[in-house]
Parts: structure tokens; C-alpha cells; sequence
């Protein structure tokens, strides 16, 4: 019976559903020290620790391989794109998180599905498929509901903002798309997206000196956790997509949403109304059918 459990476990670990499902769960709780740490940090703070940490494990990786960090000039403009917009997303992204409640926030990065369909339309110049148009409609739904009656009047800045780190999220990911189709490899992209996410950072931190705090004790348990996971999140989803971008990987993506929920409720007693909930399931279907929808296209 042991040996059967520790086969099945590491039958599991080949596929790529199991991975999208430690994605999920490492993505939330990266959202719960982001939390946590937005009691005593600004967002260009949290941001900094969270790309440096990326970067450091990344650039050491790189130093012992020999790898090479040159690109051409064509892949450079598309990484550019990709860093700047993915951390500009990343900013907005924190900073509804430490605004929202942890569920709220994450569903509305997780529009994202969503705005790619119409931004890979008007890149393609094509009128969209009906799939695409419904999926839309049905995401855009699922805003309203989720946003009316769970944000307050003082809250819609950081409503619209998470809504905006999905916009830009999808831009960040069909560059991510295209640097595919380059060959540019992935841990290249991510040591970009790190490198420019924590000079960025830092330059913004520069401009608000008074919001600068030193770590305290408990301060770097909350930004060193908050990085370990970052990474595992980014690992076990670059390792589950490797292993085959199906129907199945795609839909466990939004796992993230269903723990989220969980600590959300769990930790800060967080309480979703019914049409709350109901605008979440229509977010995540309609992301799960857009993803379809490209599988289905190519």
C-alpha cells in the first residue's frame, strides 16, 4: 500500500495538473504575505522584495550555468514590453490586494483570459470568433456582479486599479507568447521581467522616502515567505505548462481563486455575498472558455 501511494505521487508529479494545482496554491498564498505585509509596507516595497528575491535566485542560477543573458534586438523590444507592462500589472495587483479583500483582488487579476482575447484581436485586426465575443460578455458579466456589491464607495480605486493589472497582464502574456515563438527561453523572460520589476520598483521607492521601512524581524519572515513563494508559483506553473497546455491545466489556474477564498475567509473572516460568489464562477468560466477557445484555434 506505501509503495502504491508513493508511486501514484510521483505519477502525479509528471503531470501537469498537479502542478498547476501547487501554481494555484503557492500564487495564493503569495497573496496572503502580500496581505499580511501591506500592514507595514508600501506596494513599490513589496514589489521590490518580491522581484528581488526572483532575481537574486534567478541571477545565480544563470552565473553557475554560464548562461548567456544577450538577445537580439527584436527579442530585447519584446521583453521590454513584457517587463514594463507585467510590472506595472504587478504594482497595480498589490496594491488592490492590500485594499480588497484577498479573493476580490485575485479575481479581478484573474480577468486577464479575458482581456487577452481582446487584445490578441486587435493585434490579429480580425473580428472575433462568437466564442470569444460570449466569453468576453460573460467575464464583463461576472465584473459587475463581483464589484457592485462588494466594494465601497472608498474602494473603487483599488476595484479599478486590480481590474487594470488584468489588462495589463494580458499584454505582458502574448509578449510572454511571442518570446516563446522566438525561442527566447523562459528563465531568460523571467530574469527580465525580475531585473526591470526591481529597478522599477526601487525608483519608485525613491520618490516616497518617508514610506520606506526597514524589515523588523517579523517584516522579513512576512517578504522572505512572500519571495519563496513567488517562486514556487512561477516554477510550478512554467513546469505545468511545459508538461502540456491543456483544457484541464488551464481551468486548475483558477484554484488560486477557490484558496484564495478559503484564507480570505479564514484569516480576516472575509464574507462573500451570493452574487459575489456568483460574479467570481462567471470570471472563472469565462477565462476557462476563452483558454478553450485559443487551444481550440491554435
Amino acid at each position: 500500500m506505501k509503495k502504491l501511494l508513493f508511486d501514484g505521487i510521483a505519477r502525479a508529479k509528471q503531470s501537469g495538473p498537479f502542478w498547476m494545482v501547487m501554481a494555484g496554491l503557492t500564487f495564493a498564498v503569495m497573496g496572503v504575505f502580500v496581505k499580511l505585509g501591506s500592514q507595514t509596507f508600501s506596494t513599490a516595497e513589496l514589489v521590490f522584495y518580491r522581484c528581488a528575491a526572483g532575481l537574486i535566485g534567478i541571477g545565480i542560477i544563470v552565473t553557475l550555468r554560464g548562461q548567456s543573458l544577450k538577445v537580439s534586438r527584436t527579442s530585447l523590444k519584446l521583453h521590454l514590453s513584457r517587463s514594463i507592462s507585467g510590472f506595472i500589472a504587478l504594482m497595480l495587483y498589490f496594491y488592490a490586494i492590500s485594499h480588497l479583500p484577498l479573493a476580490t483582488a485575485v479575481t479581478l487579476n484573474y480577468t486577464s483570459p479575458i482581456f487577452f482575447v481582446l487584445v490578441l484581436t486587435l493585434q490579429q485586426r480580425q473580428w472575433p470568433h462568437w466564442n470569444q465575443i460570449c466569453s468576453v460578455l460573460l467575464g464583463f458579466a461576472g465584473v459587475v456582479l463581483l464589484l457592485r456589491p462588494t466594494i465601497s464607495n472608498d474602494q473603487w480605486l483599488a476595484g479599478l486599479l486590480g481590474l487594470g493589472s488584468g489588462v495589463l497582464a494580458s499584454i505582458a502574456y502574448l509578449n510572454v507568447s511571442e518570446l516563446g515563438k522566438a525561442g527566447e527561453p523562459e528563465w531568460r523572460t523571467v530574469f527580465y521581467f525580475s531585473l526591470v520589476s526591481t529597478l522599477g520598483a526601487a525608483c519608485w521607492m525613491l520618490f516616497q522616502p518617508q514610506a520606506l521601512h526597514w524589515p523588523s524581524l517579523h517584516g522579513w519572515v512576512i517578504v522572505i515567505c512572500m519571495g519563496v513563494a513567488a517562486t514556487l508559483a512561477q516554477l510550478s506553473m512554467t513546469r505545468a505548462y511545459r508538461k502540456g497546455r491543456s483544457l484541464v491545466v488551464v481551468s486548475l489556474a483558477y484554484l488560486t481563486v477557490l484558496f484564495s477564498t478559503l484564507f480570505s475567509w479564514g484569516i480576516w473572516g472575509d464574507r462573500l455575498s451570493v452574487l459575489s460568489l456568483l460574479g467570481m464562477l462567471l470570471i472563472a468560466g469565462a477565462g476557462i472558455w476563452a483558454g478553450a477557445t485559443r487551444l481550440q484555434r491554435g
